[in-house]
């Protein structure tokens, strides 16, 4: 049984997963589920790191070394809901999918309306 484990693991890796030289992380990362991937990745560390679960991602592009992402987070309940405190974290995660750096842009209330 142990020997049929590997050859089902070769015969997967010729369906739509063409196997890439070494150095070209960028490429496979960002086929099918790349950015989904990339955006699990930035919820799952970010909550590690701040300690609150985020509650959207608004926006993720890929980058020369990896990928961008804006996360939304609730900072501060209060009540009415409209009135809670959300903040805009940009995370960088590089081509594994490791966050790298990341940075609050902006605070404001959740019944808040950009206009531009």
């Amino acid at each position: 049984m142990a020997a049929a484990e590997p050859a089902k693991r070769r015969s997967s890796a010729g369906r739509g997963t063409a196997r890439r030289p070494a150095g070209d992380g960028a490429a496979p990362a960002r086929r099918s589920g790349g950015a989904a991937r990339a955006m699990r990745s930035a919820v799952e560390q970010l909550t590690s790191l701040l300690g609150r679960a985020p509650e959207s991602v608004s926006a993720i592009r890929p980058t020369d070394d990896g990928w961008d992402a804006d996360v939304e987070v609730l900072e501060l309940e209060r009540v009415p809901e409209t009135t809670s405190v959300m903040a805009t974290y940009r995370v960088t995660l590089d081509k594994e999918g490791e966050l790298v750096a990341y940075e609050r842009k902006r605070r404001y209330t959740r019944g808040q309306i950009d206009r531009r």
